[in-house]
């Protein structure tokens, strides 16, 4: 399987990130399927598919949902300790899941 890299990881910041994820809908089904489908026959996946899913293999969690725009994620810094608060009142209400990872 290949790795898959947000948003941040793709703009190169390393450390510690949140993602949110919202459940797969209508159209990612649909999306997935031909996505697949293209895999399975060995045939290029069509441009508009790999749009959708940002030329990047398609994610079981859903749909990428950057929180840093939300203003849902901020910093959280004291001495000896440094890592993210999470305001889930500000989380946007179709996010299911919170995804935390390490880059280097």
């Amino acid at each position: 399987m290949k790795k898959t890299f947000s948003q941040s990881e793709k703009k190169g910041y390393y450390g510690t990130h949140i993602i949110g994820f919202r459940p797969p809908d209508e159209k990612w089904n649909k999306m997935k399927k031909i996505y697949d489908s293209c895999q399975e026959a060995d045939i290029p996946i069509p441009k508009e598919v790999q749009e959708f899913f940002d030329y990047e293999e398609p994610d079981a969690s859903g749909i990428e949902v950057e929180l840093e725009a939300q203003r849902a994620v901020t910093d959280y810094r004291t001495e000896g300790r440094t890592g993210f608060e999470v305001d889930i009142s500000k989380l946007p209400p179709n996010v299911k899941i919170l995804r935390f990872f390490n880059c280097w």
